[in-house]
């Protein structure tokens, strides 16, 4: 797999040959090594989700944009749901929910299960430049991952599900 281009090869220091790698300061460098990709990796993603808030509309916070992935892969749902998912408070849920709402980004419609419910879906609006915006990113991804084996990019979403299946709940 490529690099990370955060100075080590590959991004994790080689064990030699298979044996057992002495710990670094009581941490294995190999743990040390995710760490600091993970940190990279987070850093990026938060700079990107904000940038891609702002092009669906230039008044949204950088979490909406999760919002909009969320709500266009899963349907309506109740904002007990969201907030669950994200883990964040439902009060935090609320106020984001609101300035989506404000901005003609988000409606609530009754929850058919409950009518004292009501479940949030993307407005078309919402919709229309959600999917604008991250079918620009997709394209991205393509020409920074042109020079990449399929092979390997499937293998990157296959260890990241697996990682991320891992820290849910």
């Amino acid at each position: 797999m490529h690099g990370s281009g955060t100075g080590s090869e590959g991004g994790v220091p080689p064990t030699g040959g298979g044996e057992p790698h002495a710990p670094t300061g009581g941490v294995d460098p190999v743990f040390l090594a995710l760490e600091r990709e993970l940190a990279v990796f987070l850093r990026r993603a938060r700079a990107q989700s904000g940038e891609m808030a702002r092009e669906v509309h230039p008044e949204l916070e950088p979490a909406a944009y999760g919002l909009f992935v969320r709500l266009d892969d899963a349907g309506p749902q109740r904002a007990t749901e969201l907030a669950g998912y994200f883990g964040v408070g439902k009060a935090t849920m609320s106020r984001q929910l609101r300035a989506l709402e404000a901005l003609g980004l988000v409606a609530r419609d009754p929850d058919p299960a409950d009518g004292r419910a009501s479940l949030v879906r993307l407005t078309e609006e919402g919709r229309d430049r959600f999917r604008s915006v991250r079918d620009a990113r997709r394209g991205r991804y393509v020409r920074k991952l042109a020079d990449w084996d399929r092979a390997e990019v499937a293998e990157l979403a296959r260890l990241l599900n697996h990682f991320n299946v891992r820290f849910e709940g």
